[in-house]
């Protein structure tokens, strides 16, 4: 796939490349996010005390694929809540395509409107994950 087609296509999903990182709306910024590195997000994933949650439309999964067993979400913007676990105390690890996409952390603000407590982003996405050699699932 060319880059400008991946371009386009993270372009479409809100995570259009830029030199700064993308700032979630200003009505969202009042709520201070958690981060978690790539590293620590795969021990806990990989110890079951966390649960990932991929914000990522469904080209970009398509092209990049998923961390095993995260929650898709069907639009990181308009998803139900029911896509999320039941247990509002579980971490959840929200992850988009990369550093300059936003879509996890409009995601993860929704989720703590919705009384989750424990919710972190992950900031290096998708590409971080595959960067850091972690496995992934195609779909």
């Amino acid at each position: 796939m060319t880059k400008l087609l991946v371009m386009a296509i993270l372009a479409a999903a809100g995570c259009a490349k830029s030199d700064k990182p993308a700032a979630p709306p200003v009505a969202q910024q009042e709520v201070k996010l958690s981060f978690v590195s790539v590293d620590a997000a795969a021990a806990q994933l990989e110890k079951g005390t966390a649960q990932a949650v991929d914000a990522n439309n469904p080209p970009t999964r398509q092209h990049e694929g998923v961390i095993p067993g995260a929650v898709l979400l069907s639009d990181f913007e308009t998803f139900a809540l029911t896509e999320l676990p039941s247990d509002k105390a579980k971490e959840l690890v929200f992850y988009c395509a990369n550093t300059r996409c936003g879509a996890s952390h409009e995601a993860a603000h929704k989720a703590i409107a919705a009384g989750y407590s424990n919710v972190k982003v992950m900031p290096d996405g998708i590409a971080g994950w595959i960067k850091a050699g972690n496995k992934v699932q195609s779909i």
